[in-house]
């Protein structure tokens, strides 16, 4: 078995992708998908949010919506806006946001190395968003939601995804966040077998978004004991130095019975504090941006108070350890309902709105992770903390799916 390997992917068919492709099931909530679909009867959201074609009351992890998920996949294909290639391929994914390129390799990867931890994760799953994504497989027969991964430099896999990408595109649509979606089908055996050899010489991989696809993918492959399309599960790759990583901020909901000129106070103790007339992006993984009283404040860690160790040097921990346990009593951020987290894309201007509107009392801005960081972290065998890293751009549902024969 190779680390990963061409497949017959169920993709658009011509000229039907911009139909077709939508954002992730996991960015979207029931309501939001069904405004997005609303009128596009062709939208993969009929796949991965088939709850949008039920009753609003209907539970999104009901029986019926896996059910009107295999119907819905069904009536794309028998209606030839879904095709499948007749021969295994590889398929080279180019994503692009503003002026930002990052050229990957749709495939399927060896669950085999996922379990040996040759393809490497940071992250926890929880069963019952696991569950789901093994009853959504299970119904549909087919993996529809491809795991993004990242792979250590090698700039000889960079060069031939770039040359196998000079031809026209199978797709070529710009969704209507801005993000340009481009696949090439590498249908070549010759150039196949190249990537194959090459990818497979790579120490590792590294999961960067999709723990839950990937871990349900692999509860099916053993469910089912079964070789061949279950012993794989569907993946980009993309040159790890390529992605972006976005900051994923925090908001708190009180002072912990403080008063802002008490927290500054404290806040002293270990970080340098300096206001600011202007919002505070930080430029280290030291430095946070807080949003306080209506001020933007510049806050830099100590050196005493920083580490070196893979999980200890993230800006995440060094808030956590620093500032959201110690001052605001917050053991665990993912049950604490006085803490939220806001996703780098939305700016900073919207860490200003949760607190000016009272909604929130503090905002801190983070350093993004970086993906050396996160390589780093899995390496060690470690986890990272909740809410570490938002990616952007995100892959499209609908591009390519593994059906599972």
């Amino acid at each position: 078995m190779t680390l990963v390997k061409p497949f017959r992917a169920l993709r658009p068919a011509p000229s039907r992708a911009a139909e077709v492709l939508a954002p992730p099931y996991d960015v979207l909530s029931s309501a939001e998908a069904r405004e997005r679909a609303s009128g596009k009867p062709w939208s993969f959201l009929h796949v991965s949010k088939a709850e949008i074609d039920l009753d609003p009351s209907t539970d999104p992890y009901d029986r019926a919506v896996y059910a009107k998920a295999a119907e819905n996949l069904k009536r794309m294909i028998g209606a030839g806006v879904l095709m499948r290639d007749a021969k295994p391929c590889y398929y080279v994914y180019r994503l692009t946001r503003r002026g930002h390129v990052q050229t990957g390799l749709a495939a399927v990867a060896s669950l085999a190395d996922y379990a040996t931890n040759r393809i490497r994760k940071h992250e926890h799953t929880t069963p019952a968003k696991e569950d789901d994504r093994v009853r959504q497989i299970e119904a549909v027969n087919a993996q529809t939601g491809p795991v993004m991964m990242g792979y250590p430099t090698a700039p000889h896999i960079d060069a031939m995804l770039a040359e196998a990408a000079g031809g026209e595109a199978a797709i070529d649509v710009t969704a209507d966040d801005g993000v340009r979606h481009q696949l090439w089908v590498v249908a070549d055996d010759a150039r196949i077998a190249s990537l194959t050899r090459a990818i497979d010489a790579l120490p590792a991989l590294y999961i960067a978004d999709g723990h839950h696809r990937s871990a349900a993918a692999a509860r099916v492959a053993q469910a089912r004991g079964r070789e061949g399309s279950h012993s794989y599960f569907l993946a980009v790759l993309f040159p790890h130095d390529e992605m972006t990583i976005l900051d994923y901020n925090r908001v708190l909901r009180d002072l912990n019975g403080r008063s802002p000129e008490a927290l500054l106070a404290e806040l002293r103790g270990n970080y340098a504090v300096e206001a600011s007339g202007q919002p505070v992006r930080p430029t280290t993984a030291a430095e946070l941006g807080m949003y306080l009283a209506g001020r933007w404040y510049r806050l830099v860690l100590n050196k005493a108070a920083q580490s070196s160790d893979p999980i200890g040097r993230l800006p995440i921990t060094l808030l956590t350890r620093n500032i959201i346990a110690p001052l605001f009593g917050i053991a665990d951020p993912r049950t604490d309902k006085r803490i939220d987290f806001v996703g780098g894309g939305r700016g900073l201007a919207e860490l200003e709105r949760r607190v000016s509107s009272g909604d929130m009392a503090v905002a801190f801005a983070l350093y993004p992770t970086q993906m050396s960081d996160l390589m780093a972290v899995a390496d060690a065998g470690g986890i990272m903390p909740p809410k570490s890293t938002w990616f952007e751009p995100k892959l499209a549902d609908g591009v390519v799916s593994h059906v599972l024969d």
